[in-house]
């Protein structure tokens, strides 16, 4: 709440280019990888990312953290949904099982300290920010997907990141607030592991289908609870112990009983 959002995606965003360039010069693509040949697609990209970016954390400002968590990780299921309509991929029962019983496991994780809210005008603004949230974030995934087959991984990140910040930068004047050292130095992590999390992100569907990598989207939960214990001493309760249970099962399930099926011969 003391940062504004749009400083947020700002920061997040602008120290993110620096792995995502450090990851073009490591492969010996900056600055040749950059050109492309679909620049629509790379815009389209840029602004569902940017917009679902920016929906997220203004969706914060009117919901419980908890409430806006469980809208949206809604987005690796419409993400499956849309797969299966627009890139024509195959969403075998082994995929619709990981990822519906991730979704599962994130409500047992999230839903024993939900806490209540007034269903009021404040609400229901932000229910319509995570709403458009999740279905952004799954088209901005749908784009990815399809840039990834023919475009180099690296500069899908670059651009993404540079957009974001630009869009940040465009915010400042508006609503400026000087960040403490301490918030600086967590802007900076932030960008730092957001441009390593985005480049892994994007190779992930270079090298594999949307309806399949969705399930792993709710290890982040996991994670993320394991960090707390480590770092901050914030012991999971007994939910999270059910919620890893649903969510490594899920992962499992489609890592080892999901087959691509082989084309078939002409």
């Amino acid at each position: 709440d003391e940062i504004p959002g749009g400083h947020v995606v700002c920061f997040r965003s602008a120290f993110a280019l620096i792995p995502l360039v450090l990851f073009l010069m490591w492969t010996r693509d900056f600055p040749s990888g950059l050109g492309t040949k679909r620049p629509g697609g790379h815009v389209a990209r840029c602004i569902l990312g940017c917009l679902a970016m920016f929906a997220s954390f203004a969706s914060l400002k009117y919901l419980p953290l908890s409430h806006a968590s469980i809208i949206g990780y809604m987005a690796p299921i419409l993400a499956v949904v849309l797969a299966g309509i627009l890139l024509k991929e195959s969403v075998s029962g082994a995929r619709w099982f990981g990822v519906l019983f991730g979704f599962l496991g994130m409500l047992v994780l999230i839903l024993p300290t939900a806490s209540s809210a007034d269903v009021d005008m404040m609400y229901l603004t932000g229910v319509g920010l995570a709403l458009a949230m999740a279905v952004l974030t799954a088209g901005a995934k749908i784009q990815i997907r399809s840039l990834a087959l023919t475009e180099n991984a690296g500069a899908i990140a670059f651009y993404f990141a540079l957009t974001c910040t630009v869009a940040g930068l465009a915010t400042l004047p508006f609503d400026w607030a000087t960040p403490s050292w301490n918030q600086l130095g967590l802007l900076v992590c932030t960008g730092f592991a957001g441009g390593i999390a985005h480049i892994m992100m994007t190779l992930s569907y270079q090298y594999s289908v949307i309806s399949k990598l969705a399930a792993f989207e709710y290890l982040a939960l996991v994670f993320a609870v394991i960090a707390d214990a480590l770092f901050f001493d914030i012991l999971p309760g007994p939910a999270f112990y059910a919620a890893a249970a649903c969510i490594v099962c899920a992962t499992l399930v489609v890592a080892l009983k999901d087959k691509t099926p082989k084309p078939s011969a002409a």
